[in-house]
């Protein structure tokens, strides 16, 4: 898929169907993260995957959106550990994931942690650990077709500013 394309198309989706993720595509979405750049070369994330109903079930009630999390084929929270602050890096991170994941036409939406310390609790990370981000991926309920529209359509048909409005030139 064109990136731009995929760019302009990749919608969150928060419904997903029962099937399980096939494990290669599971192993592209999770190198896409593992690949993606940060200051320095520190690779400052790990990707935390809740496997088990119950931590599933224990970590659902710390993002905004608990069903997001309950009904996903894949959980993966982006964790970073130290004292330096690397919340870009995880967003690089986050964002290849979600790309990787449209290339493959699964559907993903990132979840934001309501309760840190419930998070914590359910992913049993180590005291210096934090999660920043939970994404979660599925098959969609409702199949997208990227190619259905260029992506000057996609991204006139996005609910977003218009790019005059978010670009500001200063000499």
């Amino acid at each position: 898929m064109d990136t731009f394309l995929a760019i302009a198309s990749r919608r969150d989706e928060r419904r997903y169907r029962a099937d399980p993720l096939p494990e290669d595509v599971v192993t592209r979405i999770l190198d896409a993260g593992r690949l993606s750049g940060s200051a320095s070369n520190r690779q400052p994330w790990t990707f935390v995957l809740p496997e088990s109903r119950a931590r599933v079930e224990a970590l659902a009630p710390a993002v905004y959106a608990p069903d997001n999390v309950l009904g996903a084929g894949l959980v993966v929270a982006v964790v970073l550990a130290g004292k330096g602050k690397a919340s870009f890096d995880a967003g690089r991170a986050a964002q290849n994931m979600l790309l990787a994941a449209w290339n493959e036409g699964i559907s993903s939406c990132p979840n934001g942690i309501a309760d840190r310390d419930a998070a914590h609790a359910a992913l049993d990370l180590a005291e210096d650990e934090a999660p920043v981000i939970v994404l979660t991926f599925g098959i969609p309920e409702r199949r997208r077709d990227a190619s259905s529209r260029p992506p000057e359509e996609w991204s006139s048909r996005a609910n977003r500013r218009p790019l005059a409005d978010v670009v500001r030139r200063v000499g």
